[in-house]
């Protein structure tokens, strides 16, 4: 019976994951995703307002975060999802064709409204979709995938980038990059949307909350309950360091004395380290509180010591860090979801991505003092530090009855739930 069960779960998964991997390879098949730093910089722009527009862009995210997620468990998560590439197309659309620093900042609060869409909704889609098939502890493995399609985008683009940029410059690459974020929202069109269910598998939708109950709820929840308010902070965390500094690899590639048309080759070493880490995630939930701080560690230490080495050969270690900071963040995302419950999960997922986001903003204030005074590569390893700090407070904290299973394992009795 449990075999049956199985089988006739699986197309409801394969229709869901496919759409979610199609969806994300064309979210990240964006030629401007490894140039337009070089594109900023090429316009005249110093690093100090290209760090500015990056807090501009993390600003957009915090404004429109949270009031997205509660919009998204109102409406519906697809039509968002829908709507998300089509805005951030426009972004793209500004910066070719009127390059200059207000251009640049406008198109950056599109992207972040873009990206606020997606935050919170997608992993609430998705949790939800596994949890209705009784699939909900595939969420991780689904996840890593996910992420490692996007990635897979990413090296498709460092690959295309260079050579399009040689042939029709950066026209040509805002073209392309408008026409994958076109074809993402039809993809999104496909994704399968069902009400949240009950315990009891009734509908968990019943038409009577609004955007402001939602909201509430989610807010309550979090402050409420700290088991969700630990996981959110962790998620926060470990995201926002390395999200942060993967903006300015760019820049520490061409200090490396590689031109910008080879800059985006170099970064497809970073971004296999970040496929491999999205696929390991399943083995990455067997990690104990212990494995996870060194996993933490882990990342520090190769950051810090691929940006000092400052040869292209340090992208290595680089890529190395990014993949363990890959597979730590998608294990920090499934444990948060865990965590949720009710009828606000897009809403309480936005919350870690608005506390990512002023994270975030603190790191690209910080770099750009640090980078404006020792350069790049101390800015790199200074910036690893904050992964050392969680992995020791991680180490340092007693076992207790609500943290003594593992901090990133989202199996077990979810699974069987």
């Amino acid at each position: 019976m449990t075999h049956l069960a199985s089988r006739a779960t699986d197309p409801a998964v394969r229709r869901l994951s496919a759409t979610l991997y199609g969806y994300a390879f064309l979210s990240d098949l964006v030629l401007l995703y490894p140039l337009y730093v070089v594109l900023f910089a090429d316009t005249g722009l110093s690093v100090g307002q290209i760090s500015s527009l990056f807090v501009i862009w993390s600003a957009a995210g915090i404004l429109f975060e949270v009031p997205s997620g509660a919009w998204a468990d109102v409406v519906s998560r697809r039509l968002l999802l829908c709507l998300a590439p089509l805005v951030t197309a426009a972004g793209y659309a500004l910066w070719v064709l009127v390059p200059s620093y207000p251009a640049f900042a406008v198109g950056f609060l599109l992207w972040g409204a873009g990206g606020a869409l997606v935050s919170g909704a997608l992993e609430a889609l998705v949790w939800t979709e596994l949890d209705r098939v009784g699939a909900v502890g595939r969420y991780a493995r689904v996840l890593g995938r996910a992420r490692t399609a996007g990635v897979l985008g990413v090296v498709v683009t460092g690959v295309l980038a260079g050579p399009v940029l040689a042939v029709g410059g950066y026209p040509a690459v805002g073209v392309a990059s408008v026409l994958a974020c076109l074809l993402a929202a039809a993809v999104a069109t496909r994704f399968p949307e069902h009400p949240p269910q009950t315990p009891s598998g009734t509908s968990d939708d019943d038409g009577d909350l609004t955007w402001w109950d939602t909201l509430r709820a989610g807010v309550t929840q979090v402050r409420t309950r700290p088991p969700v308010r630990a996981a959110v902070l962790l998620v926060a965390v470990v995201a926002a360091d390395w999200g942060a500094l993967d903006e300015y690899t760019p820049l520490l590639a061409v200090d490396t004395g590689v031109g910008a048309r080879a800059v985006p080759l170099l970064l497809l070493l970073l971004w296999a380290g970040v496929t491999i880490g999205g696929l390991l995630a399943p083995a990455g939930e067997r990690l104990g509180r212990r494995g996870y701080a060194a996993l933490l560690g882990l990342v520090a230490v190769a950051l810090a010591g691929g940006a000092l080495v400052r040869h292209p050969a340090g992208f290595v270690l680089l890529a190395v860090a990014f993949g363990a900071a890959q597979l730590a963040t998608v294990l920090a995302d499934a444990r948060l979801q865990a965590r949720i419950t009710g009828n606000s999960r897009a809403t309480v997922t936005s919350l870690a991505g608005m506390a990512t986001d002023l994270l975030i903003i603190g790191t690209y204030t910080g770099y750009g003092l640090v980078a404006t005074a020792a350069g790049n590569a101390v800015a790199f390893a200074a910036a690893a530090g904050a992964y050392l700090v969680v992995a020791l407070v991680l180490l340092a904290r007693r076992r207790r009855p609500s943290a003594a299973s593992s901090a990133v394992a989202v199996g077990g009795a979810r699974a069987s739930g």
